[in-house]
C-alpha cells in the first residue's frame, strides 16, 4: 500500500486516484501525523445488467421459445 504526503497527493492527484483504484487503498499522511485512507467506491451494478445480442428472430419465435421453456 502506497503512502503519500498531503503535498504529494495534491500534486499527483490523478496518479493517487489511479493507484487507489488499482490497489484498493492509498494512505495520505498530513504533517501532524494524521493518516487518511483513500478507498475507491464500488460500482453497484445489477446482476440482471447483461449485454444484449443481435439475433434475427421473430416475435412469434420468441413466444414459442418461452412457451417451450415453461412446459419443461
Amino acid at each position: 500500500m502506497q503512502v503519500y504526503t498531503y503535498s504529494e497527493a495534491r500534486q499527483k492527484l490523478a496518479l493517487v486516484l489511479e493507484q487507489a483504484e488499482n490497489t484498493g487503498k492509498v494512505l495520505i499522511r498530513r504533517k501532524d501525523g494524521r493518516t487518511f485512507a483513500l478507498i475507491p467506491e464500488k460500482v453497484a451494478s445489477s446482476p440482471l445488467d447483461v449485454p444484449s445480442i443481435k439475433a434475427n428472430i421473430t416475435t412469434q419465435e420468441k413466444v414459442d421459445i418461452v412457451r417451450e421453456g415453461r412446459e419443461r
